[in-house]
């Protein structure tokens, strides 16, 4: 597995002599794709009233979702490329473990709750557009190995498939409703 993981990276990562144009536009994108999210991600909640709990609750969603991405990472230790000589950090960053990534896990998490809710299923297309960039970005700045973005990806995608599925069985819960004395 990581010699497939090597073998990815050395293709889309920049390494030592990446392209000038796409270097800028990554170093951009893996930084500043989060913020254009949770601004996003706020304009959703500004027009879309009836949704505003939805998008609460995936918003902590994406909290928990940080949280476990770096328990998971601290415990296996994962290094990052530029840790094992592959590529020069781009972009400033910290030594910890990288599988999954954090912002992966972060920015997949809030894409699919979005997607679980048929009315916010388009913005949900385009949170997703964000974290592919991102995931993208992050590798080509040689801070995160192709397959931590799959990680990420598959953590967020389970969180929100959880999410989703806990919302549609508190639906079906009847609702009490209080009774007159007679």
């Amino acid at each position: 597995m990581n010699l497939l993981n090597q073998q990815l990276f050395l293709w889309i990562g920049g390494g030592f002599s990446p392209n000038a144009e796409l270097l800028w536009l990554a170093m951009q994108l893996a930084v500043g794709t989060s913020w254009v999210m949770a601004g996003t991600i706020a304009v959703a909640a500004w027009r879309r009233r009836a949704d505003r709990y939805y998008i609460l609750a995936a918003c902590l969603l994406t909290m928990l979702a940080g949280t476990l991405s770096q328990e998971i990472a601290d415990v296996l230790e994962h290094p990052r490329p530029f840790m094992l000589g592959l590529s020069p950090p781009w972009i400033a960053h910290g030594y910890r473990g990288s599988l999954p990534s954090t912002h992966a896990s972060v920015m997949f998490t809030a894409a699919m709750c979005f997607m679980y809710r048929p009315r916010l299923r388009g913005i949900g297309w385009i949170l997703a557009g964000l974290a592919l960039l991102t995931g993208w970005a992050r590798v080509y700045v040689g801070v995160h190995f192709p397959l931590d973005v799959v990680a990420g990806l598959l953590l967020g995608s389970t969180l929100a498939a959880g999410m989703a599925l806990a919302c549609h069985w508190l639906q079906r819960i009847p609702t009490a409703r209080p009774t007159m004395p007679a």
